[in-house]
């Protein structure tokens, strides 16, 4: 059994970014049909209850980054609600020698942080008078000690990347990876500086709207795409989803799939594509294999989340946003999340769930490991670190993720320039997804919008 649509087009792809592009097609009242290969909606970010805790299978936060995000949430509030993370989520912790210590939260603290040397200190004072770098493919590592010296490196940079990106600051390219921090440099010649001077730049009442504070919904981050879904008319989504291919034609592009028994074939004008690079080669077969092979340059990194649910809480005090472990210290696991500290009802009264975090670019080995062998590291680590006397949580979920998040090194201006090419080669066609645009949901939300408005000019 087969069936024919016709529409102007077709997302590929019902993650945030395919649903969120959907949204803004959809408010401009373009026909569109968005395909998608799962059997739900939402890709990596799917949220779970079980036994009174409330966790996240893949992205557990999101920050309100930039006025998409607000403008989202403002016009799906009847069906998902924001929930900001507590004010404790300023307060956040590094490992330094074996001990958790507090990241500085303004310059008294920069002062008296057992983070930092003094001689690093007194370099920091310097910082704003310290010439722009002349590499735009100088990577994150050697940019931050050249700037801020090498222990702002190793316990505050370093551990950030951990945080965002579980990656290497030795291969990161802060003009593609972190491209808000190098324009700071290029544009007022220092971080310090830039940043004050730009609290000075007159903003929009929507962009007032920008808090970037942390972010969830209530009941989970997969409310989130669950309202997008219903917002965008179920009718207008086709889960289940396989095999999708691509061409194009003298009026724009025949997209066929396969769901079950049955055969799709679309006619379209425009296609936009949410997904990863991976998945790329055999969406697109007119594709080239020089311009391929540079689309599949992206590295993804191996990252493993085992939560953890306690009905009853008797280790540390949890009253931050979590801690991150600098790869200098040499552990098992790159950070821990407090998500009942930063958001409701995650966890029973008196408990607690936490989210951990290993492997990354740091141990890409560890992804092979066996439930019980990952289960040890975790006990070890946690007994040691978070002040438990025995580890017996009342939840212990393990998921593994081995395209985790894309890593922006040397390689990605070549890749966005493909990207370019294509689109300007193939009209109509439009690339999205994180190989560009940056990994965040808010990155992800702002792409979207973007891609939306690109396919109705």
């Amino acid at each position: 059994m087969s069936s024919i649509h016709e529409v102007d087009v077709v997302v590929v792809g019902a993650g945030l970014t395919g649903l969120t592009t959907a949204f803004y097609l959809n408010k401009a009242n373009v026909k569109f049909l968005v395909l998608e290969k799962a059997p739900v909606v939402g890709g990596v970010i799917q949220s779970v209850t079980e036994n009174g805790f409330t966790y996240e299978q893949g992205p557990n936060t999101g920050v309100v980054g930039n006025t998409t995000v607000v403008e989202v949430f403002e016009e799906l509030a009847d069906t998902c609600t924001l929930e900001l993370a507590s004010d404790t989520a300023k307060k956040r912790f590094i490992l330094k020698n074996g001990k958790w210590e507090c990241l500085p939260q303004g310059p008294a603290d920069a002062i008296k942080t057992p983070l930092f040397t003094l001689k690093d200190k007194f370099r920091i004072l310097g910082e704003p008078f310290r010439p722009a770098g002349k590499d735009p493919h100088e990577n994150l590592a050697s940019f931050v000690k050249r700037r801020m010296g090498q222990s702002f490196f190793d316990y505050a940079i370093d551990p950030f990347i951990i945080g965002v990106y579980a990656g290497d600051p030795n291969y990161l390219i802060p003009k593609y990876a972190l491209p808000k921090l190098y324009n700071l440099e290029q544009k007022y010649g220092s971080l310090i500086g830039g940043s004050f001077r730009k609290g000075f730049i007159k903003k929009t009442e929507a962009e007032k709207k920008v808090n970037r504070k942390v972010f969830s919904c209530k009941g989970g981050l997969a409310s989130l795409p669950a309202a997008l879904y219903k917002s965008i008319g179920t009718e207008n989504v086709v889960l289940n989803a396989q095999d999708i291919t691509v061409q194009p034609t003298s009026e724009g592009y025949t997209i066929t799939a396969e769901k079950g028994d049955d055969q799709i074939m679309i006619h379209a004008k425009k296609v936009i594509s949410t997904v990863g690079a991976y998945a790329l080669e055999s969406m697109l077969p007119f594709v080239d294999t020089a311009a391929m092979e540079k689309l599949n340059s992206l590295h993804y990194t191996k990252v493993i989340e085992v939560v953890l649910g306690f009905n009853k809480w008797e280790g540390i005090e949890l009253d931050g946003f979590g801690g991150l472990i600098p790869s200098i210290e040499k552990r098992d696991l790159l950070g821990v999340l407090y998500m009942s500290t930063l958001f409701e009802d995650r966890a029973p009264k008196g408990g607690a769930t936490l989210s951990i975090f290993m492997g990354g670019v740091r141990r890409q080995d560890l992804i092979v490991l066996s439930d019980a062998e990952i289960r040890e590291i975790v006990a070890r680590e946690c007994t040691d670190l978070m002040g438990l006397k025995e580890f017996k949580p009342d939840l212990f979920k393990i998921m593994r993720h081995n395209k985790a998040i894309p890593q922006y090194g040397v390689e990605s201006g070549e890749r966005f320039e493909t990207i370019r090419q294509l689109e300007q080669q193939y009209a109509g066609l439009i690339i999205g997804g994180n190989l560009r645009d940056g990994i965040g949901m808010a990155d992800r939300m702002n792409q979207a919008k973007a891609l939306a408005e690109a396919a109705c000019m």
